[in-house]
């Protein structure tokens, strides 16, 4: 005869912290609308109506998740300030890259959701971006750039065109990651300094 496993009886807040973590694992191998209430609530171990005991709805949830995606993005590409402007921005960048591949469904539904409908996940992937242009705009001077609304303008595109080169990269890669952040690394200053 086996043994069944014992559940573990987890806080409110704990519970809510561990279906934020497996959604955001599953999200990580499925888009957002693949992110199914009931494949969740099998995976956790409860019931779906406990699911909405955290959660007011699917859309919330979805929303919860694309948000957690969106700190743990910001976390693992957080800039080492004990390094040079240069190998700060490589080593950011890279974070970023590995970031895409082993999360490259959640990364999608993250993007992807700021073109949908949904104000929330746009509001979200418009933080998320906005948190990660103000690395290069806190520190426009080690580009050799002034901090002007071109500029920003500008840095901001840049971040966009990263966030395409990236996902396109990760769909058909036909150079190699070093060849990759190597350009991204050179077009930053070139873009903030053109203007």
């Amino acid at each position: 005869m086996t043994a069944t496993p014992k559940r573990v009886r987890l806080t409110p807040d704990a519970r809510r912290e561990q279906l934020l973590d497996l959604g955001v694992r599953m999200l990580a191998t499925r888009t957002l609308d693949e992110l199914s209430v009931d494949a969740l609530a099998e995976e956790a171990g409860i019931s779906r109506g406990l699911l909405f005991h955290y959660f007011k709805n699917k859309q919330d949830f979805h929303r919860a998740v694309v948000q957690r995606a969106a700190e743990d993005l910001l976390a693992r590409t957080k800039p080492d300030m004990s390094q040079d402007p240069t190998s700060r921005l490589q080593l950011s960048l890279a974070s970023y890259v590995d970031y895409v591949e082993a999360n490259h469904q959640a990364y999608i539904s993250l993007v992807r959701g700021a073109a949908g409908s949904d104000e929330a996940l746009l509001e979200i992937f418009d933080r998320t971006r906005a948190a990660m242009t103000a690395r290069i705009t806190d520190n426009l001077e080690v580009f050799g750039a002034q901090d002007t609304p071109t500029v920003r303008l500008m840095a901001r595109g840049w971040s966009a065109l990263a966030e395409e080169a990236v996902l396109g990269w990760a769909a058909d890669p036909q150079l190699s990651k070093k060849e990759l952040l190597r350009v991204l690394t050179a077009t930053l200053p070139a873009v903030l300094t053109a203007g």
